[in-house]
């Protein structure tokens, strides 16, 4: 596998903005899997590592190769402040590809965020500088790019596939301490009008439990808990 660096993914800002907007909603991930009947939602495994803080944005993606994986400082040729870093490392979690070095960079060129189907490590450093990281796994043995030199394979901006879910440049990214759910570009305004649509009659639920109504008058009302 060859080193590969596409242009950076057009985005709709407007529409980035109303789902940052968001970010306020309890469960978000779920509000927006929910939206998108329970699809584009990454597997299990991928937990928030570092601080417990919401991931929102498009997403800048990255292939590293299993058996021979680098360090990811390519990015950086390519990325734009509201990025979120999505890399496939082929969920490899003995060897990281990502460090408190990399969050203090991203941090510093205004990228919101990272999710690694792979390991990590550093977390005491990235917890440090409020940057957010989702992964498989914390590993303190690093990637053999410091002792190499060497900075491929990788490919930037091509479609992957991260802990189960098909990811495309540009792609949505929310993220929580829940999990990690992605919307397609191509569906955005979509699902955003159905997930502040289920956001609002959730918090309106919610308020009726408090006021003691019975599941029955609920589901009346509602049609779902």
């Amino acid at each position: 596998m060859k080193k590969v660096i596409k242009e950076h993914a057009v985005v709709i800002d407007e529409m980035v903005e109303k789902f940052i907007a968001m970010k306020n909603v309890l469960s978000l991930s779920c509000v927006v899997a929910d939206s998108q009947q329970r699809d584009n939602v990454m597997n299990s495994y991928m937990k928030m590592r570092t601080v417990n803080k919401k991931i929102i944005g498009p997403a800048l993606t990255v292939k590293i190769d299993t058996g021979d994986l680098v360090d990811c400082l390519d990015i950086f040729c390519v990325a734009k402040p509201g990025d979120v870093i999505v890399v496939d490392a082929f969920g490899e979690t003995e060897t990281s590809i990502w460090g408190g070095l990399m969050s203090g960079l991203c941090k510093a060129a205004g990228v919101v965020g990272a999710i690694v189907d792979g390991a990590i490590r550093d977390t005491d450093e990235s917890i440090l500088l409020e940057f957010p990281v989702v992964s498989k796994s914390v590993v303190p043995r690093s990637t053999h790019s410091p002792y190499s030199q060497r900075m491929d394979p990788i490919k930037i901006n091509i479609p992957v596939i991260c802990a189960g879910v098909i990811v495309k440049p540009g792609d949505l990214i929310i993220a929580d301490e829940i999990g990690v759910t992605v919307v397609p570009q191509e569906n955005w305004e979509e699902v955003y009008i159905k997930a502040k649509q289920q956001a609002e009659r959730e918090e309106e639920t919610r308020a009726e439990i408090l006021k003691g109504k019975t599941i029955g008058e609920l589901l009346q009302k509602f049609g779902r808990l």
